[in-house]
C-alpha cells in the first residue's frame, strides 16, 4: 500500500475559542473571542480586554458576517464558558499581545493612520518617500559605477 499523509485544513474554522475581529458595528476594530456557537450564522461572543483604552466588549449575539476570524485560538476554553473564565483565559494566552505583534494588526493600524491624514500630511508622506527614493538611487549609482571600473 502506498503512505498517504493526511493534513489538516488550513481555513480558520468556526470554533469555540476563536477570537474574533469585529467589522461591522459598534464594536469595529474590536478583539472577542466565540464563547457558543448558536447556529450556522450566529455565535456568542465575549470580549475582554486588557487594554485601559479599548473597552471591552460585552457578551451578545453576533452574526458571523460581521465578524472576521483570526488565527488566534484560546485553546481548551469550555463552552459557554463565563465572562471570568473567558477574561483568565484571555490574559493566559496573551490574546492582545499576539495580536499586537501579528502582521495583520500592524497593516490594519497603519491603514487607519494613513486613513486619517489631512491633505498637507499626505504631502509631508509624498516629499520624504520622494526623498528616501533619491538616496537609494544615489547609493545605487554608487555602487553601479563602482562595478563598472
Amino acid at each position: 500500500m502506498a503512505e498517504i499523509e493526511v493534513k489538516a485544513s488550513q481555513w480558520r474554522l468556526v470554533e469555540v475559542g476563536r477570537v474574533v475581529l469585529f467589522n461591522n458595528g459598534p464594536y469595529t476594530g474590536r478583539l472577542a473571542t466565540i464563547v457558543e456557537i448558536i447556529d450556522h450564522k450566529r455565535v456568542l461572543v465575549d470580549g475582554p480586554s486588557n487594554n485601559e483604552k479599548i473597552a471591552p466588549v460585552p457578551r451578545h449575539a453576533i452574526s458571523l458576517a460581521n465578524i472576521i476570524l483570526t488565527p488566534i485560538v484560546i485553546s481548551k476554553l469550555p463552552r459557554a464558558a463565563g465572562t471570568g473564565a473567558v477574561a483568565k483565559a484571555w490574559k493566559k494566552e496573551e490574546v492582545e499581545e499576539k495580536w499586537g505583534d501579528s502582521a495583520w494588526a500592524k497593516k490594519r493600524e497603519q491603514m487607519l493612520k494613513r486613513r486619517s491624514l489631512s491633505d498637507f500630511d499626505r504631502f509631508k508622506v509624498m516629499r520624504l518617500r520622494k526623498q528616501a527614493r533619491f538616496e537609494v538611487r544615489k547609493a545605487h549609482a554608487k555602487v553601479r559605477a563602482s562595478a563598472k571600473s
